[in-house]
């Protein structure tokens, strides 16, 4: 009978590991063919809009800069005088980091492709995307907006970089 008590321990006490490391309520990990990194090498336009995404989740300057070409021109509506106002890649890159700094937390999510058009060189891609900005726990600014991109592949770094933006932003 020993034996029986010491089988049937046994038994209980496999089960019970087995079973403490199943939990039916947690999510299923989803497997991948290959882990994809954060950062990309910016080889594609997609790549581009991901590092996008990247340097300004993380409020990485760095990234940021290295996403636009030297001849980079900003533009956006300045709708209280209604003119369009626009600006190189030093002063987006500054304008960016003194954002970067004034805020506690920044989300930008991109949303649907509207247009994506071109060839191996230079595309040129009209996007939505959401952007969350907290200045504070009382100051949230939460946008949703459109950017009109030109892109071109450049062939010295073989990366692709951002010439032109337009942002579309309705306040």
């Amino acid at each position: 009978m020993t034996c029986n008590i010491k089988k049937l321990l046994l038994f209980s006490i496999l089960t019970l590991f087995l079973v403490s490391c199943l939990n039916p309520f947690a999510p299923k990990l989803v497997e991948t063919s290959r882990p994809e990194s954060i950062l990309t090498d910016q080889k594609s336009p997609e790549g581009v809009f991901q590092n996008f995404r990247y340097a300004y989740n993380f409020k990485d300057t760095v990234v940021y800069s290295k996403l636009l070409a030297d001849e980079f021109v900003f533009v956006y509506r300045n709708y209280d005088i209604g003119v369009d106002r626009s600006w190189g890649k030093s002063e987006d890159v500054k304008a960016t980091y003194g954002l970067f700094q004034a805020v506690n937390y920044i989300e930008l999510i991109w949303n649907d492709t509207y247009i994506a058009i071109g060839d191996s060189l230079e595309k040129n891609i009209q996007r939505g995307f959401s952007l969350t900005i907290v200045f504070s726990t009382n100051d949230v600014v939460r946008l949703q907006g459109k950017g009109n991109f030109k892109l071109k592949f450049n062939p010295i770094d073989s990366i692709w970089q951002i010439t032109y933006w337009r942002d579309d932003t309705y306040f």
